[in-house]
């Protein structure tokens, strides 16, 4: 129904940057909210930021915020996470996701479970 596909993983230096994106297609109608999440290897997936419909909302992880920015263009129906100052405890693979409960709850979901559909993950290594 949806397909979400991220892109721009890579490996980088401690201190780089990245800039992910992520791509919807197929039955994307409503204003659904986007969402990056991440998992290491060994540990449990965690969120990373997400953002509103109208893109003026967002939230993020506390290991994150200030050096993370998600943004997004419904035009293009993409979302992007640019990441800064990257440490070797950003390694993970990066999922994004879509909410389409968000018009009737009102905010950004925080959990796995708020989000409908999944990508299928872009690495990001960082090397220190």
């Amino acid at each position: 129904q949806v397909q979400l596909v991220e892109s721009g993983g890579g490996m980088v230096q401690a201190g780089g940057s990245l800039r992910l994106s992520c791509t919807a297609s197929g039955r994307t109608f409503g204003s659904y909210a986007m969402a990056w999440f991440r998992q290491a290897p060994g540990k449990e997936r965690e969120f990373v930021a997400a953002i509103s419909w109208s893109g003026i909302n967002a939230d993020y992880a506390d290991s994150v915020r200030g050096r993370f920015t998600i943004s997004r263009d419904n035009v293009k129906r993409q979302v992007y996470l640019q990441m800064n100052s990257l440490k070797p405890d950003d390694t993970a693979n990066y999922y994004c996701a879509a909410d389409f409960k968000f018009p009737t709850r009102g905010a950004l979901g925080l959990d796995e479970y708020d989000y409908d559909y999944w990508g299928q993950g872009t690495q990001v290594t960082v090397s220190s």
